[in-house]
């Protein structure tokens, strides 16, 4: 391999990172669609997605030799992943299940959550130390942040879990 320190490298090398990039971001928010279940965005994603991998990669394998060229191509993807997800996070797409086990205040958290228009479902449970309230309710993921801070609110010391979930069908559902 060799260094070709050349403007014509340096924005070779520049072209084939921004694609990569933007192939990954792309690529990681595909492979999220899919698992969601979004068969129309995950088409979109993965044809554009496809379509500037073959640009980025035609062009390092023209100049295979130069090392700025590999460096562009694994930090585009590198960088990708990690923009990918970010975007993702705040797109915040879909659903979230929030189980939330409180041994004090479950009534009182279950009635605030209520009041904001979040449907719940309280279950009598025993924990370790004895008798506990189980709260159960599926929110918009962008409603997840919200929804936990209203819960410390009300319970400080409840434990708090949250788990993707697929579409559902039936019941409420605040949108």
């Amino acid at each position: 391999m060799e260094i070709t320190l050349t403007a014509e490298a340096f924005l070779g090398a520049g072209l084939i990172f921004l694609l990569r990039v933007g192939d990954m971001t792309l690529d990681t928010l595909r492979l999220l669609m899919v698992m969601r279940g979004k068969k129309a965005y995950a088409w979109l994603l993965g044809f554009v997605q496809a379509a500037i991998f073959i640009v980025a990669i035609s062009s390092v394998l023209q100049n295979v030799s130069n090392v700025l060229n590999v460096v562009g191509y694994a930090g585009g993807f590198a960088t990708g992943n990690v923009i990918g997800i970010w975007l993702e996070e705040k797109l915040a797409i879909g659903h979230s299940h929030l189980r939330v086990t409180s041994s004090r205040r479950g009534a009182a958290t279950a009635e605030a959550l209520r009041n904001a228009g979040y449907a719940v479902t309280e279950i009598p449970a025993r924990g370790r130390d004895g008798a506990v309230t189980l709260l159960t309710l599926s929110v918009l993921r962008k409603n997840v942040n919200q929804v936990k801070a209203l819960i410390k609110e009300i319970d400080p010391d409840a434990c708090i879990t949250v788990e993707d979930v697929r579409p559902v069908w039936r019941g409420f559902w605040r949108a």
